[in-house]
């Protein structure tokens, strides 16, 4: 990791707010800001069906929360050909960028498996969080940076094609059930044992299809191509997946499963991943509405220091909130539901705060 600041000038800022908005609905998430919301407005309310969505979908269907993930690892993606150009730039030859991104790599899937020793308390080898899983995406996506749009796009249709044909031939009858499937398969012989919520490792073989998606829409974003040529090919294109993901699921053939990243739900996932960036190169690069971006922008810049942090002390931080807001303002009345909202929201403001606090400090952590 370093401190040295990006030069501003070299950022795509619509790719900044993207990435900003993303890591702090995941922030949100760790302040249990969702958690306290869904307590105030339990089932039957009229504001319920909006907080659920804020939460991953039990099994065959698509939350908004479904998203997030993939709109991570989709957005690394767009990174990724900038990031390449930067260092090539400054005097680095391929092999020093290739032991860079192997490096790179080796640290994400030790922060991934690591945060989940930290969520159980105790030594546990599992392969389910995401940074473990980008740790593979990256990679695959890396040696595929030079090549072509045809064979990009022809690497992501084959792993998914490989991924639908691996839970077929593994259990024809019910290929996308949990606990039966392929994905729970393969867990078993990695870390003998499958996840209660059902997700499964191999999810890295079809999810690295937004990565490599989003290589190529930064291929394109780089290119001298006109901008409305460039909205026009994303708004297209991420049509196309909307298409595919939710034809597969309707007429039957293949269920939208997030938990196991099934080929629908990767079509589906990243057709709205396809549309929100064109939706903010739109907004904020070609109509140049940049007065809202600034608390999103500086999130964005530390986007995997805050994750780590955020799940790592983000339960520990709204307990030590917790027990002045709730302290100060127990005589307003507002109930147990009211104060874990207040202090909910107050630890946002401080992990934004802290964000805050990096960016005034010219600090931005990379790895």
């Amino acid at each position: 990791m370093n401190s040295i600041a990006p030069n501003p000038t070299n950022r795509l800022v619509s790719l900044d707010v993207y990435r900003g908005l993303t890591m702090f609905l995941l922030v949100a998430e760790a302040a249990l800001v969702y958690d306290t919301l869904l307590e105030i407005f339990p089932e039957g309310d009229a504001l319920h069906g909006f907080f659920i969505q804020f939460t991953h979908h039990k099994w065959n269907g698509l939350m908004f929360w479904d998203l997030i993930q993939p709109f991570f690892m989709f957005i690394v993606g767009v990174a990724m050909p900038f990031s390449l150009n930067k260092r090539l730039a400054i005097s680095e030859n391929r092999s020093q960028v290739t032991l860079h991104i192997l490096k790179r790599c080796l640290l994400l899937f030790l922060f991934g498996t690591g945060l989940h020793c930290i969520y159980s308390g105790k030594l546990v080898f599992e392969l389910w969080n995401v940074l473990t899983q980008l740790s593979f995406t990256i990679l695959v996506t890396y040696f595929l940076l030079t090549k072509g749009w045809k064979v990009q796009l022809g690497v992501s249709l084959g792993l998914l094609a490989l991924t639908e044909i691996l839970y077929r031939v593994y259990n024809p009858e019910v290929p996308f059930e949990h606990g039966t499937n392929f994905g729970n398969f393969t867990d078993q012989i990695l870390m003998g044992k499958i996840n209660n919520g059902g997700w499964v490792a191999i999810n890295a073989i079809p999810t690295a299809a937004h990565t490599i998606w989003g290589a190529i829409c930064g291929n394109l974003l780089l290119s001298k191509k006109p901008d409305s040529e460039k909205v026009k090919t994303f708004i297209i294109a991420g049509l196309v997946g909307l298409v595919i993901g939710f034809g597969l699921d309707l007429a039957g053939i293949t269920p939208i499963v997030k938990r196991i990243s099934t080929t629908a739900f990767v079509f589906a996932s990243g057709g709205w991943a396809l549309l929100a960036l064109a939706f903010f190169y739109w907004l904020v690069d070609i109509k140049k509405q940049k007065g809202w971006v600034f608390p999103f922008l500086i999130v964005g810049m530390n986007s995997i220091f805050i994750y780590l942090f955020a799940e790592i002390l983000g339960r520990w931080l709204f307990k030590t909130i917790g027990i002045f807001s709730t302290g100060f303002l127990s005589w307003t009345g507002l109930g147990e539901h009211g104060l874990a909202l207040i202090t909910s929201l107050f630890t946002l403001t401080a992990l934004w705060g802290l964000c805050y606090f990096l960016y005034r400090k010219g600090i931005f952590f990379r790895i």
